[in-house]
This record gives C-alpha cells, sequence and structure tokens, in this order.
C-alpha cells in the first residue's frame, strides 16, 4: 500500500486563520488520497533516456502481481508461502511496440488462453494453482511465475529487450527460458536474422560461429560435438534467441538446449569485425567506420 504524506510548508511569516488553513490543507489532502489510489499495488516507475541519440523513446517500468490465498503449510521453523506470479514490463512512448511486446508474451501461453491483459496472463497462472490446491489438499507446493521484460540496448533504430520467463508448477526444479525481442522503432518492424544477413552467407555464418563456439569451450576443429552436447546428430546449430550488443551478435543457448540443466546459459558473441562478408550492408551489424 502506498503511504501518503502531507509535507506542509511556511510560507514567509504570513499568518493564515483558521479557514484559510482549511481552504490550503483539504483540496492537499483530496490530491494525496487521489495519487494514492491511482499508485497502489504499482511498482516503482523510472523514466529512462539514451542521451547518446537524440530521437530514442522514453520509457518506463511497470509491473503486475497475483497472489493466491490458499497457503501452503510451514515446515518446521519455515514461514508459510503461497502461489504468486509477477509480470515487469516496459512501456514506452510507442503504441506499436508496446502492443508487440504483448503480443510476444501472451503467445507464449497459446491462442486457448485469449489473454488481452498481463494481468490476465497472472490471473490464469494462478487459477491453474488454485485447482491443483483444491485436488491435492495439504500440498507442500507452492508454484510462482516470473515474467520479467528489460530494455538491454537502444539506438535511434534498434531497441533490444532480454524477455526472461521463470516458473515452477511442479517436478523437481523451475525453468527459466531467455528469449529477446529485436525491433525498429522507425518501422514499427520487428528485426530477425534474415533481415540482417546476407542470403548466401547463411552457411558462413554457421561456420564462423561453430568456430568461435569450438574455442570458447576449448574443443579442437575436429572433436565431435555429441560427446558433451544435445545438438541433433551432433551438428552444430544456432540458437534461436540472438541480440546485437556492443560487441557484435550475440546468440544465447538456454538450460537444455545444448548442455545440462545445472551447466546454465551459454553465450556466443561473433564480434562485428568477423562479419563484414556477411552482414547486409547498412544494418546495426555494419561497422561503424
Amino acid at each position: 500500500m502506498v503511504k501518503c504524506f502531507l509535507f506542509q510548508r511556511a510560507v514567509g511569516s504570513t499568518k493564515l486563520n483558521l479557514i484559510d488553513m482549511k481552504k490550503i490543507i483539504l483540496p492537499l489532502v483530496a490530491i494525496s488520497l487521489l495519487m494514492a489510489c491511482r499508485n497502489e499495488n504499482k511498482d516503482k516507475k523510472v523514466a529512462h533516456v539514451i542521451t547518446a541519440e537524440n530521437d530514442t523513446l522514453t520509457y518506463r517500468y511497470d509491473s503486475v502481481k497475483v497472489v493466491s490465498n490458499n497457503l501452503v503449510k510451514p515446515g518446521v521453523n519455515s514461514e508459510a508461502d503461497t502461489a504468486n506470479a509477477v509480470v515487469k514490463y516496459p512501456v514506452f512512448d510507442n503504441d506499436s511496440l508496446n502492443h508487440y511486446i504483448k503480443k510476444q508474451v501472451f503467445d507464449y501461453f497459446g491462442k486457448d488462453e485469449h489473454p488481452t491483459a498481463y494481468e490476465d496472463v497472472a490471473s490464469s497462472f494462478i487459477r491453474g494453482y488454485n485447482d491443483f490446491y483444491m485436488e491435492n489438499p495439504g500440498t507442500a507446493q507452492w508454484w510462482y511465475l516470473l515474467i520479467d521484460i528489460k530494455v538491454m540496448r537502444q539506438l535511434h533504430n534498434y531497441i533490444a529487450l532480454k524477455y526472461i520467463h521463470s516458473d515452477y508448477a511442479g517436478g523437481a526444479h523451475g525453468n527459466t527460458s531467455i528469449s529477446y525481442i529485436n525491433y525498429n522503432p522507425k518501422t514499427n518492424q520487428p528485426i530477425v536474422l534474415d533481415s540482417l544477413i546476407l542470403p548466401n552467407k547463411k552457411a558462413d555464418l554457421l561456420k564462423l560461429a561453430e568456430g568461435i563456439f569450438r574455442k570458447n569451450e576449448h574443443m579442437s576443429a575436429t572433436e565431435p560435438l555429441d560427446k558433451r552436447y544435445f545438438f541433433t546428430n551432433g551438428k552444430f546449430s544456432l540458437p534461436a534467441a540472438f541480440y546485437v550488443s556492443d560487441k557484435g551478435l550475440t546468440f544465447l543457448y538456454n538450460p537444455y538446449e545444448i548442455k545440462a540443466y545445472a551447466e546454465g546459459t551459454t553465450e556466443l558473441v561473433i564480434p562485428f569485425a568477423a562479419l563484414g562478408d556477411i552482414a547486409k550492408p547498412q544494418t546495426i551489424l555494419t561497422p561503424i567506420e
């Protein structure tokens, strides 16, 4: 609950009678209460502006949280807990971009749910837990959902967002997956890998990436991949998750994608300088002279 405090300031040495003071204080109290109601259960909103570019977008962060009212029975020396679902997301001064971000979140849950707001996603998850709780009274399981979308990089023609989806709904452990949202705010279009790489250079990109991967993993050029990794048929491939960092074209393998869950994520960066003959000209991959 947001608490409101009324700050009073003396104005010179002017004396106000009781009636005049009421005329000033009462409207201030009303405004304070109104602001409290509008900000209740909201995270602090922070505006971000990239000053390196003249026409980047201003944005703030917002969030929603839904909590189950079914408490899990606490164990010895532990507090009772319950299921919760949290969605954190940026809000830009660009309705098309905001709509596209929402679509990425909604599509994750399939077409059967038909969410129209972030609250729908969180509420749906908690309803699932409540159904489970009713079918399993006395359960020690408490589920969680965290969707956290953060701005990674912003240029005048490129925005990269990191989309973290973490949840637990039974099983040995929770699961976390990371993807990236790549968007051009000038054209209001998503940026896909094919729009950055020359059509006849995809094989070259794969070969270059494999060389970097083997170097990072301390492997020789001939060591079979299927002995240590989960690549299909032992053949190297790039993950779907990518964005353009300040170092180059950056890919991310999620847990279970090529390694055991305990080994976490694996990042692969292809420097801009190595992409000179592979990248399409006049894109965000083009090295800056």
